[in-house]
């Protein structure tokens, strides 16, 4: 594959004394989703009675950050102010690179009407960091029209020594699969392992550091609307994902000179540009458009109580909505260990055709519609109307169960469902991930018809 051949940073980049925290460390988190928090890394780098003042503290520069037009109505106006060393706008120029597999461009797609079903990444053969890994699996809407979503797996072998990032064309919530990643952002740092997600907000800089051999996972890129809580409606206040589980990061700064690299995904390109300073250099900030992390297993189902099933929407932890009311952009579903006590049904998830898309992963263990074939890593797509649910041993072995209440652990599946038809790149359609015989799992269901009762 392409992506396992890239070229790795100039040893020009690389700064030959960088003092990054490790991985494995105790890090300080502020709670709350889309909570307005303030933090600071110097005892009064913040200004308290203005935001851009004219000196502001310790010589620092005021910068803003809008996720958001700065006329949509408050309650969705996102924005933060950071107080750093040196303004954004001083960089070299930005000059065209590449990342192999990363395709999220009309043209680069191809329509996708068969069930499709991905092998997960291999460990790299070649040394390659977080962000120059991703592998794009489906892809619908574009980054010039604000609308969909793109699912890459990443595979990567090093941390981004001496490389920092952002994505103009969408926010990147990452869901870990294999290893823990620290992901450092100009709000501070997160620690995520597999079973937690972290996402960038759009524009943010960042760097990803690892400290194991070989880390692996899948990373959604939003071009939508942010991904925000889902409506309870009748649930209620309480279940799904508490807004109190979200973490922030707070503030932490580098004032470190060298020769860095800066890389900007843009309109479905990559561009790169030369720094002379860490760009993570905020020393203090205040706002609502934040990073944040959230640890899957704090999720609360709402699930069957009696008998058959609630739609899968009811998994959802996060959603970014769409235009039309009800119709998402993308949900962010889990299928976490929970109770199964439903009476007289059939438990495993029903065969269906969907007017939305979905891909699904997993993290760890087994998923409940499937016995064989999909596996930590690997993922599966059923696009809009494709017909899928559980393979013919699933079948048989829920019709010979008892429907005893029965506790369904040592799992952690995750989809990412689009009211938009997915496509898919070329070189996931022809890589050697695809499982040619997924249409095989299905092929053993019984007829078991009667014209008697």
């Amino acid at each position: 594959m392409l992506r396992f051949s890239l070229s790795i940073l100039d040893d020009k980049l690389k700064l030959a004394a960088q003092t990054v925290p490790p991985v494995k460390q105790e890090l300080t988190y502020q709670s709350g989703f889309g909570n307005l928090f303030e933090s600071e890394a110097l005892s009064g780098a913040l200004p308290k009675d203005r935001n851009s003042p004219k000196a502001p503290p310790f010589g620092l520069y005021a910068e803003q950050l809008s996720g958001s037009a700065f006329t949509v109505p408050r309650h969705e106006n996102r924005r933060t102010w950071f107080y750093r060393i040196r303004p954004s706008v001083v960089h070299g120029p930005l000059q065209p690179s590449m990342i192999a597999g990363w395709k999220t461009l009309p043209e680069q797609l191809k329509p996708a009407p068969q069930q499709l079903r991905w092998d997960p990444l291999p460990k790299p053969t070649e040394p390659i960091d977080f962000f120059r890994s991703f592998f794009t699996l489906v892809c619908n809407g574009s980054p010039q029209s604000r609308q969909g979503v793109a699912v890459h797996s990443y595979s990567a072998s090093q941390s981004m020594e001496g490389t920092f990032a952002s994505v103009a064309d969408g926010e990147l919530l990452i869901v870990p699969e294999k290893g823990t990643l620290l992901v450092r952002t100009e709000c501070g740092d997160l620690q995520v392992e597999p079973s937690e997600v972290v996402c960038i907000p759009r524009g943010m800089k960042f760097q990803v550091k690892i400290e194991e051999p070989w880390v692996r996972g899948y990373v959604c890129e939003n071009f939508g609307e942010p991904f925000r809580l889902p409506t309870l409606g009748l649930i209620g206040a309480n279940g799904l994902a508490d807004a109190r589980h979200f973490l922030a990061p707070t503030a932490r700064f580098e004032d470190q000179k060298g020769q860095f690299q800066w890389l900007l995904r843009y309109q479905g390109h990559v561009y790169q540009s030369q720094l002379d300073r860490s760009p993570l250099d905020v020393v203090a900030w205040h706002g609502n458009y934040v990073p944040y992390k959230y640890d899957l297993r704090l999720f609360q189902p709402v699930n069957t109580v009696r008998v058959d099933h609630p739609d899968p929407s009811i998994f959802t932890v996060l959603t970014s909505p769409s235009a039309l009311s009800g119709l998402a952009n993308c949900d962010f579903v889990i299928f976490p260990p929970r109770w199964m006590v439903a009476q007289d049904t059939f438990r495993p998830p029903y065969y269906h055709r969907n007017i939305m898309s979905e891909w699904m992963g997993l993290v760890h263990g087994q998923y409940d519609a499937k016995q064989k074939g999909f596996i930590p890593g690997g993922s599966s797509l059923h696009n809009c109307m494709a017909p899928h649910g559980p393979d013919a041993e699933t079948v048989q072995k829920a019709l010979a169960s008892a429907n005893t209440p029965q506790f369904l652990d040592n799992t952690l599946a995750i989809m990412f469902e689009s009211c938009y038809p997915y496509s898919v790149p070329d070189e996931a359609l022809k890589s050697s991930l695809v499982q040619k015989d997924y249409l095989a799992c299905w092929k053993n269901i019984e007829v078991t018809f009667r014209q008697t009762p």
